[in-house]
């Protein structure tokens, strides 16, 4: 499958997310809400396990998987979670926009990623189109202390960052249901303890849309989503797969006017359009080439000191989804 769509399929399940987390934290704690999630992602993991083992580990990657498992489901749910119950799904969405700036410098400082004009411009006009999309939005009662939630929200996003470093690092060796896996244990043991302090809801207050929800969030959000993800950020430079982050509160938007009867005016389709223009831009960031000439004999003719200034382009798989 192209890494594009898997990643257009992943941000269209993450931008669900919302709605599904905004049915479920009503009605039960987010910390119990999170917990059956992980839970739900390892059970099904479990049932793939054949899959699950294939990967092949090399010295010191365990730093690499604790990290990767502490920032994200662990403290990334946490913030999160936490975040939606003081903020609205659109504001967060806004706050999703500045996960590409984190990932470029994280990935500038630790990976020494190329940064070229396009992702620089499409950037731009992605957290731009995003911000209008939200002064844009109509303002609801979903948001009791957005400061604090944004906040929340930001701290995620750090999380996220750095979550996507590490599974770059780690993509060409496990199979993302591997790592999917592993987020499936150390999130259900994370958020366990947590179990023991909060009022766990009684039979009778059980609610069927919020355990569907929650059922949602760990099978197609966590299992497909990061699947996804995690298969197509092996094949592409991360930059390229945080710009598809800027789709995120844009599905999100669309979803809340298809489930929650919301109606989207024509500023707010403007500003869904400026952001696709972003995505669409900062994919030209894939089209590095370099052309060698050729001698009188049709032969490539290249000198060794052109061969080492080549060598300071970006690797392939690094430019080129």
């Amino acid at each position: 499958m192209p890494a594009s769509l898997c990643l257009i399929i992943a941000t269209f399940l993450w931008g669900s997310s919302f709605i599904a987390l905004k049915y479920a934290i009503a009605v039960y704690d987010p910390a119990l809400v999170i917990f059956l999630r992980m839970l739900t992602t390892l059970v099904l993991s479990l049932c793939l396990w054949r899959y699950v083992i294939r990967f092949e580990y090399l010295k010191g990657d365990w730093k690499y998987l604790l990290g990767m498992s502490l920032a994200e489901p662990c403290l990334y749910f946490l913030f999160e979670g936490h975040a939606m119950e003081y903020t609205s799904a659109s504001q967060a969405g806004v706050i999703v926009s500045c996960l590409p700036i984190i990932v470029a410098l994280m990935a500038f400082f630790m990976l020494k990623e190329y940064i070229s004009k396009a992702i620089v411009i499409g950037f731009t006009l992605c957290i731009g189109g995003s911000i209008l999309l939200t002064l844009l939005s109509p303002n609801t009662d979903q948001a009791p202390n957005p400061l604090l939630g944004n906040f929340l929200e930001l701290m995620a996003m750090v999380c996220a960052a750095f979550y996507t470093i590490s599974i770059k690092h780690l993509a060409n060796r496990y199979s993302p249901l591997t790592l999917i896996a592993l987020q499936g244990i150390s999130g259900s043991l994370f958020f366990a303890p947590f179990l023991f302090f909060i009022d766990l809801p009684s039979e009778n207050q059980h609610d069927l849309t919020a355990l569907m929800s929650i059922l949602y969030l760990g099978s197609c959000v966590t299992l497909g989503g990061y699947g996804m993800y995690n298969y197509a950020i092996g094949k592409v430079s991360v930059l390229t797969a945080a710009a598809y982050s800027n789709l995120i509160p844009i599905f999100t938007l669309i979803l809340s006017a298809i489930i929650l009867g919301e109606v989207l005016d024509f500023w707010q389709w403007v500003s869904i359009f400026v952001v696709f223009a972003g995505v669409m831009i900062s994919q030209r960031h894939q089209e590095l080439v370099v052309d060698i000439p050729l001698n009188e004999a049709g032969d490539e003719s290249i000198s060794s000191a052109d061969i080492s200034h080549l060598k300071s382009v970006p690797d392939a798989n690094e430019s080129k989804g």
